[in-house]
């Protein structure tokens, strides 16, 4: 989480949302985001999200008309994301 805040900047400019999504508490993620300076919302999962994209440290890239256009399983390497980003912005 605390890389997709260091480049946080470069996502707004490419109108990209970061999510981070969890079935840990709101309290846990208000505590969580404090500590670590989020600016990006966390999202309370029930399982539904899950359901749909995967458990576990995954990040998926949704385009705006919702289709899943990339999925990285574990930690992301920020750069190829950007990438990724701009390839679909592109299309």
């Amino acid at each position: 989480m605390k890389a997709f805040q260091n480049d946080i900047a470069r996502f707004e400019k490419l109108n990209v949302q970061v999510l981070g999504v969890s079935s840990n508490s709101l309290e846990t993620h208000q505590a969580f985001s404090e500590q670590l300076g989020l600016s990006f919302p966390l999202v309370v999962d029930d399982g539904s999200i899950r359901k749909l994209y995967g458990s576990g440290r995954v990040t998926t890239l949704i385009d705006q008309q919702g289709v899943v256009r990339y999925v990285h399983k574990g930690m992301p390497d920020n750069e190829k994301l950007l990438q990724e980003v701009n390839k679909v912005q592109r299309e």
